[in-house]
């Protein structure tokens, strides 16, 4: 007997990778998602949780704060959202036509040590914490203007939302990520202040992705869940440590 499966495996990075893997994006995630979600059912599981992202939704305005339900009508800015977005239906549906009890969330950026960090799939926070550790003060390549907003949710707290949501009653989609908002420019300021180097940051081209991510977190939040951990607070913790992954390479 099976009481709970965390599905947390994906075909996945950054934007460097996510806007040119398309194809594998897609197939790998929609193969590894069908497979577990028929399996953990078949298996009478109990509890079935399925990590999603706030990729699948549309691209949206800075200060217009989007709900789960806003996902619908869909327009996600890449494929990753668009199997995503299938996986939830999948996963839904096989919660309805089962006892199989299914939990969803939408993660927003998490970041953290111990996390892909080169390779081409890191996500930014780790990018940039790369790119600033082999500097030896000087110049740092940042794609795009610097102007896209985010929120980056520790990894800790991340864990934490996970296992409120799975203990919880909540069903469908629920945001988890934290209220702290800043622009990719600011992102970067606050890891070059972590690192105490010198750099100057020479913005070009590159996948960007949406200009702006802002959602209302009130639904994980009814649980008592609220991300605890400031983006400085983690990049003083993750820096150091992909400064020594750096090192070692």
């Amino acid at each position: 007997p099976i009481d709970e499966v965390y599905q947390l495996a994906a075909d996945m990075g950054g934007m460097g990778f996510i806007s040119i893997a398309e194809r594998e994006v897609l197939r790998n995630n929609a193969l590894i998602n069908l497979h577990m979600t028929h399996m953990a059912a078949k298996l009478n599981v109990k509890r079935y949780f399925f990590s999603s992202s706030v990729c699948v939704y549309r691209d949206m305005l800075p200060g217009e704060e989007l709900t789960e339900d806003d996902a619908i009508p869909a327009n996600p800015d890449n494929e990753y959202g668009w199997e995503k977005l299938y996986a939830e239906r999948v996963a839904m549906a096989y919660g309805r036509h089962s006892d199989m009890q299914v939990r969803i969330a939408r993660f927003q950026n998490c970041y953290g040590p111990e996390g892909t960090w080169c390779g081409g799939r890191e996500k930014a926070p780790a990018a940039i914490c790369r790119k600033v550790a082999k500097a030896e003060n000087g110049i740092i390549p940042i794609w795009g203007d610097g102007t896209a907003i985010r929120a980056y949710t520790y990894v800790d707290d991340i864990v934490d939302g996970i296992y409120t949501l799975m203990q919880s009653d909540l069903e469908g989609p629920t945001i988890i990520g934290g209220d702290e908002y800043v622009t990719v420019d600011e992102l970067v300021d606050i890891v070059i202040a972590e690192s105490g180097k010198d750099i100057i940051k020479k913005y070009i081209e590159g996948p960007v992705g949406v200009h702006n991510r802002n959602f209302n977190k009130a639904k994980i939040k009814s649980l008592g869940w609220e991300a605890k951990v400031s983006l400085r607070e983690g990049i003083k913790i993750t820096y150091p440590w992909i400064e020594a992954q750096v090192r070692k390479s």
